[in-house]
């Protein structure tokens, strides 16, 4: 079994920053994307970050210039460093990866729980 933990999740004034993990454990062969998502209550899930196998990373528009994605690998674990945040960040941040299990090539689509971050004085 695989799975994802986040934590980080907090309080902090417009402004402040802030730093999310997320660590994943299990029978893990080799991670491949590591990615963060967040939602609002009433919105879509909304695309922030991500990193690939290889280390590119993407970020969606509203967070460029603020937010840093990074891994690593030894730890099976994926940061996100989010400076400058506005109240409109708050969301539940979820972690989503691709993590081969097995050897034999199993691969899973593995989703977080989340944590909470409020931006808010």
């Amino acid at each position: 079994q695989v799975q994802l933990v986040e934590s980080g999740g907090a309080l902090v004034q417009p402004g402040g920053s802030l730093t999310l993990s997320c660590a994943a454990s299990g029978s893990i062969v080799s991670i491949d994307f590591m990615s963060w998502d967040r939602q609002t209550p009433g919105k879509h899930r909304e695309f922030v970050a991500r990193v690939s196998g290889i280390g590119n990373t993407d970020y969606a528009d509203s967070v460029k210039g603020r937010f840093t994605v990074s891994r690593n690998n030894a730890k099976n674990t994926v940061y996100l460093q989010m400076n400058g945040l506005r109240p409109e960040d708050t969301a539940l941040y979820s972690c989503n990866a691709g993590i081969y299990y097995s050897a034999a090539g199993g691969y899973l689509d593995v989703w977080g729980q989340g944590t909470v971050v409020i931006v808010s004085s």
